[in-house]
C-alpha cells in the first residue's frame, strides 16, 4: 500500500483517486448533487427533502465490463411514503392507493437503477423515476364527463347518411335470370 496517496498501487480498484467515481459510494456530496439542491419536486411547490430518501449501493450487472466488478454503481432509492411529512395528507393517501402494488411492506416505495456505468448517472435516473412515479400517483383525478345529447343537426346528418347508404345498397338488388 502506498502511504502517500492511500491506494494499494493497482489500477481500477476502489479507494483510488476517485477519477472513475468509485468514491461516490462512500457518501460524499453525491446525494446533494443528485438531488439538485436537496429533494424531489413532486407537484408545484411540494418537495420531498433529501432527508426522507434512503440510498443503497451495490455492484451492478449492467454495462461497464471489469469496472462494474469493482464499483458499487447500482442504486436503490427508498422513500417511506407512509412516514413522509413532505406530502399533504390528500396527496399521500392518493399515492398510497395508486402505488399499492409497488409499495414494499405497504409503505416504502423502492426504485432501482443500474442502466448506467456511473453511480452518479444511476442516482439521477432513480431520482427522475421517483419524481415521475410520485407525480403520476399524486395527480388529481380527472374531471367527470358531463353527458350531452347529440345536436339536432348532427342527428339529421346521420340519418341522411343512413338513407343514402340504404339507397345505394337497394340498387344492388338481385339479378333476375330472365
Amino acid at each position: 500500500m502506498d502511504a502517500r496517496d492511500g491506494t494499494d498501487g493497482r489500477k481500477g480498484t476502489r479507494g483510488g483517486d476517485g477519477a472513475h467515481g468509485g468514491d461516490i459510494a462512500q457518501g460524499g456530496d453525491g446525494a446533494r448533487q443528485a438531488g439538485r439542491g436537496g429533494g424531489v419536486r413532486v407537484r408545484g411547490t411540494v418537495v420531498v427533502p433529501e432527508s426522507e430518501l434512503q440510498w443503497r449501493f451495490s455492484r451492478s450487472s449492467g454495462p461497464g465490463g471489469q469496472h462494474v466488478n469493482t464499483t458499487d454503481s447500482q442504486v436503490e432509492l427508498r422513500f417511506d411514503l407512509a412516514a413522509s411529512t413532505a406530502l399533504p395528507p390528500a396527496m399521500k393517501e392518493r399515492a398510497q392507493r395508486r402505488l399499492a402494488d409497488r409499495l414494499v411492506g405497504g409503505a416504502v416505495l423502492v426504485v432501482r437503477a443500474s442502466s448506467h456505468r456511473s453511480q452518479w448517472r444511476n442516482r439521477q435516473d432513480a431520482l427522475a423515476r421517483l419524481a415521475d412515479l410520485l407525480n403520476e400517483a399524486t395527480a388529481p383525478p380527472p374531471r367527470a364527463r358531463r353527458s350531452t345529447r347529440p345536436s339536432k343537426a348532427s342527428v339529421e346528418r346521420r340519418l341522411a347518411a343512413k338513407k343514402l347508404r340504404g339507397r345505394t345498397k337497394e340498387g344492388r338488388g338481385r339479378w333476375s335470370d330472365g
